[in-house]
């Protein structure tokens, strides 16, 4: 398959190769509930193990899209593909085969005709197998086993809104487990990319951060091609001695002051930079290892109360999405679903959106830098403290930013929410300096960008000042956020949802001095006649009611003074969650247009700015 074929498929945007196999698709699967299936050897062929039903991947087995639906606990699964040796045969010229999952919950180990190619912990971050050496050159087909282990029980897992109860209750949802993005296949040099990662500055260029599989034996070239439509910005060649390399690139064009703009990315011009990169040794051209990627030339941060996009005042206006789908759970069904999910955002009017305990697939993102989407990139929550926990937590959150670090649409890291995981932040020293800690390390990884120490309330060192409220009385938000004599009662109090806002000096001077402007990142939460059995944080009983409800609360905040932004809770209803914009099968509680105007406050679409 060409990555060209169908806009935004490839499972990887950022780093694409031109040819590429996905194995999604239907896969032999079985349930290990006895935990048996490694002593008796499932992994070893075609004929071993417990597989005794069929699955579609990349759906997991609680989805009804994967054809099975089962959503009782079972923590260990496992898939076995049949794949023919015309797909995954050996390369030539010392290549290597190299067999890609975009997630797989929560731990993986891989096999290949019996031998074990990969082990893999981490359930929303990619992992590759480099298979090569496993391939039996006189195979008809080859068998791909993989084992999945995902314990409901085990709360130092980050599972984020995944339920560690039998059923779903109030804000919780049916679990993943296993296989839940897709599996694809290519073949590549020796000597090859396996990390690519831009930092743009607007004012500038880039620089590109450039990985390689293995240590040199002799120098290589990097060449690098940026294009805008078929104007070509900029072309390098660079002589590189070692497996990783870092390349600042000027761009000419931005020299100009007044016309730059024009090559800059915001939600409302997202202005996307082709770029091409090849690693080839001038020995051997056919040798030369070549993938696609693009940049976004955009900067992000805090300043004087306010967010700053391009160094200047953006006002955020946000949605809450959970990601969770009713046919496929975490899962998607496509990247057209994941396309129209952007689209349907933006519709609404909102520039922004918070993909709420998952980190989304990385196609989502490719959309929001394409159609122009700010996004607040998140993680799942494990859900006690201790060692284990912060170790399971800290590696894969580190691999997430590595992994979404170079998507425009990505403005804001949020590893922590709530408080999960935290419980007892407020006056336990150890998890306050955990939540410090984690904030630093990802600003050590990633300076360009604000991070949160935690969302919502009992922040220590966020560079946004994030404050969950659900109340539906107006004269409360006027009252809390209408001054800042108001909100100095927030602060000083038990904060609007029974939560300190601030436990730290350092967080108090830091949102004195306009270090860290203040958002209401979560609140509404309305419910359109939702039902007994439903969560919800406030109750409407006609549309007329909803929708003026909805006005109010939008409008309230629009006029606070103090707040720069604000996401409602939610975009979607989500399984016992009623309190979304939409119903679940995503139709609008009320028409877009109204939807629109109550979220910006213009009497027009074409007045909605950033």
């Amino acid at each position: 398959m060409r990555a060209s074929e169908q806009e935004g498929a490839y499972p990887r945007p950022l780093m694409c190769r031109e040819q590429w196999n996905s194995l999604d698709g239907t896969w032999e699967f079985g349930y290990d509930d006895a935990d048996a299936g490694e002593r008796d050897s499932w992994f070893s062929g075609s004929a071993a193990g417990g597989f005794d039903r069929e699955i579609t991947v990349p759906f997991p087995p609680e989805a009804p899209a994967s054809g099975i639906g089962e959503t009782g606990p079972h923590p260990v699964v496992w898939y076995r593909r049949r794949i023919a040796h015309g797909t995954l045969a050996p390369p030539s010229s010392g290549g290597r085969t190299l067999i890609h999952f975009g997630a797989v919950d929560h731990r993986a180990k891989v096999w290949l005709d019996g031998r074990l190619v990969a082990e893999h912990i981490g359930g929303q971050t990619p992992f590759t197998a480099d298979v090569t050496d496993a391939l039996r050159p006189d195979a008809a087909e080859h068998v791909l086993v993989v084992r999945a282990e995902d314990d409901p029980a085990d709360l130092c897992v980050p599972r984020g809104k995944q339920d560690w109860q039998e059923r779903p209750h109030a804000v919780w949802y049916e679990r993943t487990t296993g296989i839940w993005q897709s599996v694809w296949t290519e073949t590549v040099p020796g000597q090859h990319i396996t990390d690519l990662a831009w930092i743009p500055d607007p004012t500038y260029g880039v620089v590109a951060e450039i990985a390689l599989a293995r240590p040199l034996t002799r120098p290589l070239t990097v060449d690098i091609v940026l294009r805008a439509g078929d104007r070509v910005l900029a072309e390098t060649s660079t002589v590189t001695t070692g497996r990783r390399t870092r390349i600042d690139i000027a761009i000419a064009a931005l020299r100009n002051g007044i016309d730059r703009e024009d090559l800059w990315w915001t939600p409302d011009s997202p202005t996307l930079v082709d770029a091409r990169v090849t690693v080839r040794d001038p020995g051997s051209p056919a040798s030369a290892d070549t993938v696609d990627s693009y940049i976004g030339l955009r900067s992000v941060g805090v300043g004087s109360g306010s967010f700053l996009l391009n160094d200047r005042p953006c006002y955020v206006r946000s949605v809450l999405n959970q990601g969770y789908r009713p046919r496929t759970l975490l899962a998607a069904s496509g990247t057209g679903e994941l396309r129209r999910e952007v689209e349907l955002i933006k519709a609404m009017g909102f520039n922004a959106v918070r993909v709420h305990q998952k980190a989304e697939d990385p196609r989502f993102l490719y959309w929001a830098d394409r159609l122009g989407l700010l996004v607040w990139g998140e993680t799942g929550a494990a859900y006690e403290f201790g060692t284990e926990a912060v170790e399971l937590l800290t590696r894969e959150w580190l691999d997430l930013v590595r992994r979404d670090r170079s998507h425009p649409s990505i403005v804001t890291w949020v590893p922590i929410n709530e408080s999960w995981g935290l419980s007892d932040i407020a006056h336990d020293p150890a998890q306050q300096q955990y939540s410090v800690a984690l904030a630093a390390l990802t600003r050590a990884l990633d300076p360009t960008r604000p991070v949160m120490s935690n969302e919502g309330w009992e922040h220590t060192d966020s560079d946004i000042l994030g404050v969950h409220d659900y109340t539906s009385d107006t004269a409360l938000l006027k009252e809390r956020y209408g001054d800042a004599a108001g909100f100095a009662a927030v602060l000083a109090g038990g904060g609007p949802q029974g939560r300190a806002v601030s436990l730290t000096e350092r967080q108090d001077e830091r949102f004195g001095a306009g270090e860290a402007p203040l958002m209401i990142t979560e609140f509404g939460g309305l419910s359109l006649a939702g039902g007994d059995d439903d969560f919800f944080y406030t109750q409407t009983g006609s549309a007329t009611q909803y929708a003026e409800l909805l006005g109010a609360l939008f409008g309230e905040l629009r006029r606070s003074p103090l707040v720069a932004g604000f996401c409602y809770t939610q975009f979607m209803d989500t399984a016992q969650e009623t309190n979304g914009l939409l119903f679940p099968d995503g139709t609008p509680k009320l028409p877009l247009e109204a939807i629109r105007r109550i979220v910006t406050g213009l009497p027009d679409e074409g007045a909605a700015g950033d």
